[in-house]
């Protein structure tokens, strides 16, 4: 589809512009489509429908997906998953290993790259030194120490069912007068 459009103070002047109105559907961030959508050209093709049909209706052009289907590997991504290998040997090895000397150890394996593609890769994986602070977010942290004292000092412990209750009453003032709630658990 063909949409006529104006630039120039929304006039039909000389400045006019024809642009596609269709938008490609972005179905997976991240990756060209062409990438994205290759295998289901693939698997389309096997269930006897035509490549030209399949790549007309998801508007990709032919030849990358001819491309992709000489080569679905390509040789970068081989590449990253060797020196991936290579780092994640040598950091089996000696986990005390920061990601610089992880690199040269794999450069000794015969994966040589650079320290920022060691720390991108280590980085992606989650491999840290076993001496290095872990970065811990969310609910993996451990709980710190108790706000305030027990004053009542008392034993929560139930050895059954409904023989333990632990409530708990608050006051909440409104503007009508005062709201009480009161929660109560069995242990």
């Amino acid at each position: 589809m063909l949409s006529f459009v104006s630039f120039a103070n929304g006039t039909n002047s000389s400045n006019k512009k024809w642009k596609c109105s269709a938008v490609r559907p972005r179905i997976f961030p991240g990756a060209p489509a062409g990438k994205r959508l290759s295998p289901l050209v693939k698997e389309l093709a096997g269930d006897g429908v035509p490549v030209v049909v399949s790549c007309r209706v998801l508007k990709l052009s032919r030849q990358p997906y001819y491309r992709w289907r000489r080569n679905p590997v390509p040789e970068r991504d081989l590449t990253q998953a060797y020196r991936a290998n290579a780092l994640h040997d040598t950091h089996l090895e000696d986990p005390e290993f920061g990601y610089r000397f992880l690199a040269d150890e794999a450069k000794t394996l015969g994966e040589p790259m650079c320290d920022r593609t060691a720390w991108r890769l280590c980085r992606d994986q989650q491999w840290r030194s076993a001496f290095g602070k872990k970065k811990t977010r969310g609910k993996g942290r451990k709980p710190g120490p108790p706000v305030h004292d027990d004053l009542v000092q008392r034993e929560f412990v139930a050895a059954a069912p409904n023989e333990l209750w632990l409530s708990d009453i608050t006051e909440h003032w409104t503007g009508e007068g005062n709201l009480y709630l009161c929660a109560v658990k069995d242990v």
